[in-house]
């Protein structure tokens, strides 16, 4: 493998290895081959996208279904499938919608888009009561990008390395991972990164004992650099999932504070109930000032994000900080605010909580079982299980991994790579425990036979 598909490995599951040759050559038909062909021919072709794995004609559930008939339980999803894909609950409101007014030009608003603002300010916490929104979480994290220059007077922002924020140039600017920035050109200035939150591999030291110097850095970032308007984090990052403990986020939302930085939190992946809250800074006891939402909020049906801010950021009505065409989305608002009564009445949040000890008990066993596991982190239905060649040095089964990720493919489970090695599990809030199980079994026998080391 040449140097620029190794470095894309480091970063997820690619679409130019041979394993993903050997698995189309085997399992895929020569109709899905052709139709593979014709995309590749008409669309750009960009790192993990295009050229496509393979042709999906359905998804319904947990699943996706492929030309050739076969069915895969979609642990991955790109995050916007909490409610399963086909949800009549929100395909039944956006039907209506659609009937009742299909789109509404800028200047208006509707009664929809605001029965969504007052629930999203009813369910976020402290004074996180006022809302924007937008199609996309690129243009979420602009918007927030924007309102804190406006609302500080200050331009700059530190966020993390290895982080995901959209593939905006603003966002990758903020952003941290070298398949979204590299070789891009000049990005936006200001924009500062510190190392971020790894249980697993920080560098210096056991996360436990080390009294977070991480965050002793940041501060001393901020001691010098007197014009930061934003500390921009994912409060659980949703690739490699990692999760820093609530004293993280506590010392965070006092170093913001004490030097007068908004905190900006990205759940656009995480949010709406799949780490077991409606919003993950939940966990983390804290009131940040901006969070950005968005994937699962359309119900796997519609694109649709948004910020929800303090009432005292309401600060920008000279400017426009979005003003997108599909800003007040009358569709797009009734599939929210659907999907958001359906977690709440079918107690997805309270199932979240409890297949997260599934996955706790089921990943343990792994870990004990195979020494190629070398960590596993879990909350709610979010869940990564890291795959090592040597449990001393850590080094990456990256190989492997894409090797388990294909065993599993053939036997019907479908997720991501994340980080090269990390086998990332983002399962719909319906699964049920004996579905989950199941696919659970399936990778752990994967592991088996793909990772033959010892300790």
């Amino acid at each position: 493998m040449n140097n620029a598909k190794a470095f894309m490995r480091t970063e997820g599951d690619i679409n130019l290895s041979s394993e993903r040759k050997s698995w189309q050559a085997n399992y895929l038909s020569e109709e899905a081959m052709d139709i593979l062909d014709d995309d590749s021919r008409y669309f750009v072709h960009q790192s993990m996208s295009t050229p496509c794995l393979n042709v999906v004609v359905n998804a319904e559930g947990i699943y996706l279904e492929d030309l050739d008939g076969r069915k895969y339980m979609d642990f991955h999803g790109n995050g916007v499938h909490q409610v399963g894909y086909k949800n009549r609950y929100v395909i039944d409101a956006v039907k209506n919608q659609l009937e009742e007014l299909p789109f509404l030009p800028r200047r208006y608003t509707n009664p929809v888009a605001i029965r969504l603002a007052k629930k999203l300010a009813e369910l976020a916490p402290g004074d996180l009561n006022k809302v924007l929104f937008t199609p996309g979480g690129t243009s979420a994290i602009g918007m927030a990008l924007k309102l804190a220059r406006k609302a500080t007077g200050k331009f700059k922002t530190i966020s993390t390395w290895d982080s995901f924020h959209g593939a905006g140039l603003d966002a990758i600017s903020v952003g941290g991972e070298g398949v979204f920035r590299n070789s891009i050109g000049p990005l936006l200035p200001g924009t500062e990164h510190m190392m971020p939150y790894n249980s697993y591999r920080c560098f210096m030291g056991d996360c436990d004992s080390c009294g977070l110097k991480c965050l002793d850095y940041l501060e001393y970032i901020l001691e010098r650099e007197g014009d930061v308007g934003a500390i921009v984090m994912e409060p659980i990052r949703s690739t490699d999932v990692q999760i820093p403990p609530k004293a993280y986020f506590k010392r965070l939302r006092e170093l913001c504070d004490k030097y007068g930085v908004l905190l900006i939190l990205d759940e656009i992946p995480t949010a709406l109930g799949r780490t077991g809250t409606m919003f993950v800074h939940e966990h983390y006891d804290i009131v940040p000032d901006i969070v950005a939402i968005g994937k699962g909020l359309g119900g796997g049906v519609f694109p649709m994000a948004g910020i929800i801010v303090r009432e005292g950021l309401d600060v920008a009505q000279d400017i426009s900080l979005g003003h997108y065409t599909h800003e007040k989305s009358s569709v797009g608002c009734a599939a929210a605010l659907a999907t958001i009564e359906y977690i709440e009445q079918n107690g997805l949040l309270e199932h979240a909580r409890r297949m997260e000890q599934v996955f706790e008990r089921h990943l343990t066993q792994m870990k004990s079982k195979h020494p190629a596991v070398g960590d596993v982190r879990v909350k709610g239905m979010l869940a990564a299980i890291e795959l090592v060649r040597d449990r001393k040095t850590k080094e990456k089964a990256s190989e492997e991994a894409e090797k388990v990720m294909y065993r599993c493919m053939e036997r019907g489970v479908s997720f991501k790579v994340s980080s090269g090695n990390v086998l990332t599990l983002v399962p719909p809030m319906i699964t049920t425990e004996e579905q989950l199980v199941f696919a659970l079994n399936l990778i752990d026998q994967a592991i088996e036979e793909v990772c033959l080391f010892s300790n």
